[in-house]
């Protein structure tokens, strides 16, 4: 066969198919959504076998991976044949000490290759400020998505060592588990509990599943692809980047616009992890769920990235002590629990003060609760709600600042615009100078904060579409998408973590 005749060049071909750094195979593009329709073909076609179908998507997931981390998947392959090692070895220790032994071994892999890749850098220069030598960064590249897989893996072992759940005996059911590819690299942490149980089931994707999954794919889209790139690219990193140069209303729409970016970037992934798992048959839980509606911080970490802040619960505020050993313990606990919490996002001590901040609060409100003899789970009604809901906002855009700049000194310097210098009578030229911005803005907001039951409604027309109606939906979403990007790949946030 000759290239030629069919006008393709191999070479660029290869380009396209090999790993790039500079372009990671995100749900927003069109190479994925061509891979993903070939795969949905052959997927389907393998319907009746069942080992044969979870072998396939699996060597998917790993290319996948591949295409966002170069080589480094055998570092998923490593965490993947370890823990289904241990856990197997585990089910068959009858001794209590013989399988904490274990699950200590599968903790030191996983929190082993997390450090390395993760902390090399920012532990060893903690430690020569401490000791008052000197540190070369070592330059370690940091393998996408690594913090959500090892996670994800060490809910499996720990959950075998408290026998919440029985060792498989399957390889490949578990290296499924581990790399399927909607979740792998950003999310949702998906529990062995939840998922293992639905490998091998009969594949049927219901009518309800397939309109589901259309509806919460062209969410995400919209929210990642329109919303979130465009106020990034064209108005919130120009002001993260030089604070000090805008005043401080620029520099606090830029936080807002930080907000809606974030959430619009994150959850529109995890919205698109669930569709994509919905269309193959499979079902996660829910990952946001509307969190700048929350009348506390509280309130917020049961809506916010809550794959992350159950995880955490479970398998760290729990085996702390939880509220078991007494009030101050239980808030030193709260405080703990999000001081790791925040160095899981990033080896930086902005993301520990972030996460410190938000455990100060939980721990402040928690105290509150229970001084007030508030029942859990109490919520405010009616104008005590909406002064909850706004003052909740604040405090967390307050923290995104801290989490989103490099710097404490870049973060005080913002802060500071919007202290010293806000200048309000600028508002109308912003808003003749960036129009499409706060025009998108107002409305990821609108939409944030619309009741629930839209979105049901919502999930019902697209149900109700014929196939050529949901596809016509997500072929018109692309168009849209194709004409407002920007010219650079804008991977999503969390890849980082």
């Amino acid at each position: 066969m000759n290239w030629s005749d069919w006008n393709i060049d191999p070479a660029r071909l290869a380009e396209v198919f090999t790993y790039d750094p500079q372009a990671p195979l995100l749900f927003s593009s069109g190479l994925f959504i061509w891979l993903f329709a070939a795969l949905a073909v052959a997927y389907f076609l393998l319907q009746r076998r069942t080992t044969a179908r979870l072998l396939f998507v699996t060597v998917f997931s790993y290319y996948f991976y591949y295409k966002s981390s170069g080589m480094y998947f055998f570092l998923l392959a490593v965490v993947t044949v370890s823990d289904f090692l241990i856990a197997r070895r585990m089910g068959r220790c009858i001794v209590a000490w013989q399988r904490k032994a274990w699950v200590v071994l599968s903790l030191l892999v996983n929190l082993g290759l997390l450090c390395y890749f993760k902390y090399t850098d920012f532990l060893g220069g903690l430690w020569a400020s401490l000791t008052g030598g000197t540190f070369t960064a070592l330059d370690i590249f940091l393998p996408v998505g690594i913090s959500f897989f090892t996670f994800q893996s060490l809910s499996y072992t720990i959950d075998v060592y408290r026998k919440q759940v029985i060792p498989l005996a399957s390889l490949l059911d578990y290296a499924f588990y581990v790399s399927f590819f909607p979740q792998l690299v950003a999310g949702p942490i998906v529990r062995a509990r939840d998922f293992l149980p639905q490998i091998r089931r009969p594949l049927q994707v219901s009518p309800e599943m397939f309109g589901r999954g259309v509806f919460l794919i062209a969410c995400g889209l919209f929210k990642k692809a329109i919303i979130s790139d465009y106020i990034s690219v064209n108005f919130v990193e120009r002001v993260f980047a030089h604070p000090s140069l805008y005043s401080g209303v620029e520099n606090l729409l830029g936080v807002y616009g930080y907000a809606l970016q974030i959430y619009c970037d994150f959850s529109g992934y995890s919205d698109m992890a669930i569709g994509l798992a919905l269309l193959l048959g499979f079902h996660f839980n829910e990952n946001f769920r509307s969190p700048y509606k929350s009348a506390s911080v509280t309130e917020f970490w049961h809506r916010w990235h809550i794959s992350l802040s159950t995880w955490l619960r479970d398998y760290l505020y729990i085996s702390l002590g939880g509220n078991r050993r007494g009030k101050f313990r239980q808030y030193l606990n709260l405080v703990v629990t999000m001081f790791l919490g925040g160095l899981w996002h990033g080896a930086s001590w902005n993301f520990v003060f972030w996460g410190m901040l938000h455990g100060v609060a939980l721990a402040l409100h928690k105290a509150w609760m229970q001084l007030s003899g508030r029942p859990k789970g109490w919520q405010s009604r009616g104008f005590r709600r909406v002064l909850g809901v706004v003052l909740t906002f604040h405090f967390v855009c307050f923290c995104w600042v801290f989490f989103r700049q490099a710097s404490f000194a870049d973060a005080v310097a913002m802060l500071g615009q919007i202290a010293t210098s806000f200048h309000p009578e600028l508002f109308p030229q912003l808003l003749a100078g960036y129009p499409a911005v706060f025009l998108l803005m107002a409305l990821g907001f609108v939409l944030h904060f619309l009741p629930d039951t839209w979105e049901q409604w919502g999930i019902k027309k697209v149900t109700a579409l014929p196939l050529a109606g949901k596809a016509a939906l997500l072929v018109s979403l692309v168009y849209l998408v194709i004409q407002v990007k920007s010219a650079d790949v804008q991977p999503f946030i969390y890849f980082q973590f």
